[in-house]
């Protein structure tokens, strides 16, 4: 009987520690994905950089150029660069709402796995007890 006693103690630790593992593993799920979603905001913050001093070389070769062939900075040219500034702007905010969804599907990605870890992790606790239980029974008969 003390062996059937000891062998129900060991597999209830070795369920508690399965559990642990498990909502240990979901944790560390959520903080990688809450990295990655950091990094990920991080490139793009750069990348936005990037386009930006890209941007302002076109746009000050363009008013140089106008300038150097005399060409006035009023109507049709003037038209054209706020049409262009209009449409960068769309595009700048575009690329923005992208990255803003990409780094929040990270973050419910992350969130998720820890929530399916937790679950995963009660369903152990569950299967662990039944099997207890039936341990208990079998060692009372």
């Amino acid at each position: 009987m003390s062996f059937a006693i000891t062998a129900a103690v060991i597999a209830a630790t070795g369920t508690v520690m399965s559990t642990v593992a498990t909502v240990e593993s979901g944790k560390a799920a959520q903080e990688a994905a809450e990295r990655a979603a950091e990094e990920q905001r991080i490139a793009a913050q750069t990348e936005e950089l990037k386009r930006r001093e890209e941007l302002n070389r076109v746009l000050a070769s363009n008013i140089l150029s106008q300038a150097t062939s005399g060409i006035a900075t009023e109507g049709t040219p003037a038209s054209l660069a706020l049409e262009q500034a209009k449409t960068i702007g769309e595009s700048e905010g575009v690329l923005s709402l992208s990255q803003r969804l990409r780094e929040r599907n990270l973050l419910i990605e992350g969130r998720t796995a820890k929530s399916m870890a937790n679950m995963q992790a009660a369903s152990t606790l569950l299967k662990g007890a039944s099997s207890l239980a039936s341990d208990i029974n079998t060692i009372n008969s």
